[in-house]
């Protein structure tokens, strides 16, 4: 490598060397050359006129007669360096073209089987995407504490921090706070809380929600003098109560905890589809794989260089190892589901639900839900809702298209006796049916 800038270098230096002399050239026509150049010393960075034009000829000349090509490891390197070069100056001219840029968007999207991952929020039922569902969450536990001040802080505190070891020690202390004031409720000693104690700022202080669930008890801020200092401390006191606040604080503490973090709800996005002979393409978007753009990429190229490998002797051990590798890679899946007359159902499942969710959200797409059913994995495989098994497990992801049937003995019972359906979804599918593209 050193090597190849050092060449790298020389090519740089003879460019911009301008015109070549003869060494025959006479010492006069050299003086001259000194002198002039002399003269114009402020101006030597700058090519002259004549030398950009001497320069431009010389490379001409050097395009016209190219010199013979050898394949050398530097040779790769300069071909690989001169297409990232070409792609970031492609990038660099789309991203100042944004009118292109958003068509290029546009038709990409288009392609697509599904345009990406979405959620519900549980607080507000607002659909969003996975970079909205966090400040949206986030955002609707602020606005609650003008309804419910003790449940908007125990979802705060269960919510916004992702330790959940620190949640655990804070919680225990707030119960032990609480806890210490309902045995001892003329003690005033336990109603008070020290902000500057040690265990306190260390457990408590840190953990976002606590301080909101104290004042939401009835905590107050207030500046009490403290014995052998000068300056007065702030504390948080609590009023005396009565046995039916006291009673009212334990039930606080009992939601305390028990408190759970609020999670958006992965939103399956269901579509129906007609029939259509493209039900086993999929066109999946970056927000169903586990990885960043550039690890794709990278991904894609160690795909090329594993063929030889895969022809490699492997154990069994290894191979499922690598299997299992290949579906970690994945955060969710798209099924689809064709129907007896045609048609295609469609929703997106996280890579680890059990198949109890898949029959749950086919069921709860059929008219005649109450039927038993069965679903054909592909190659055949029969699914079996009773077994806690992953999507990802049975080799159904990123995307999958699975065979519906009704079951036999039940069918046939529902024809003999004329009750069979038309209809297989629910209206409000049928409603939005489209063509798969």
């Amino acid at each position: 490598m050193k090597k190849f800038f050092e060449d790298i270098k020389k090519d740089i230096k003879f460019k911009s060397a301008g015109p070549g002399k003869k060494l025959t050239e006479a010492s006069s026509s050299k003086a001259e050359v000194v002198q002039s150049s002399c003269g114009s010393k402020h101006n030597r960075n700058a090519p002259s006129e004549g030398s950009q034009r001497a320069g431009a000829a010389a490379l001409a000349r050097i395009e016209q007669h190219p010199r013979p090509k050898v394949h050398t490891s530097q040779d790769a390197i300069r071909n690989q360096v001169k297409r990232e070069l070409e792609t970031a100056a492609l990038a660099d001219k789309e991203r100042s073209n944004p009118e292109e840029e958003s068509k290029v968007v546009e038709k990409d999207l288009s392609c697509l089987s599904v345009s990406g991952v979405y959620f519900t929020c549980p607080l507000t039922g607002a659909t969003l995407t996975k970079s909205e569902r966090e400040v949206h969450i986030k955002e609707a536990i602020l606005m609650r504490f003008e309804e419910d001040a003790v449940e908007a802080s125990v979802m705060m505190v269960h919510t916004f921090n992702k330790d959940k070891e620190k949640v655990k020690a804070a919680v225990d202390i707030m119960s032990k706070y609480i806890e210490n004031i309902c045995k001892n409720p003329t003690e005033e000693k336990y109603r008070k809380i020290k902000l500057s104690n040690k265990v306190y700022q260390e457990k408590v202080r840190c953990v976002d929600g606590c301080r909101e669930f104290l004042e939401a008890l009835g905590f107050t801020s207030i500046l009490l003098p403290v014995e052998g200092q000068e300056e007065e401390e702030e504390f948080l006191v609590l009023l005396e109560h009565g046995p039916d606040a006291l009673e009212l604080m334990k039930e606080r503490r009992d939601r305390l905890q028990r408190g759970e973090p609020v999670r958006a709800q992965l939103d399956r996005q269901p579509q129906a589809f007609r029939s259509s002979p493209h039900g086993q393409r999929f066109e999946l978007p970056p927000d169903f794989y586990n990885l960043t753009a550039e690890e794709l990429k990278r991904e894609q190229h160690q795909r090329s260089e594993s063929v030889e490998k895969n022809a490699m002797m492997r154990t069994k051990a290894m191979r499922e190892k690598e299997e299992q590798r290949e579906r970690r890679k994945y955060n969710y899946t798209l099924l689809r589901i064709r129907l007896p007359d045609g048609s295609l159902l469609q929703g997106t499942f996280y890579a680890w639900d059990r198949l109890t969710t898949l029959f749950c959200f086919v069921r709860d797409s059929l008219v005649d839900g109450w039927r038993p059913f069965e679903l054909l994995a592909p190659g055949g495989q029969k699914l079996t809702e009773s077994e806690e098994v992953a999507l990802a497990e049975c080799n159904l992801v990123p995307a999958a298209l699975l065979t519906f049937s009704w079951d036999a003995a039940v069918q046939a019972d529902i024809t003999a006796a004329g009750g069979s359906s038309s209809a297989i979804l629910k209206p409000e599918l049928l409603e939005t049916l489209r063509t798969l593209s």
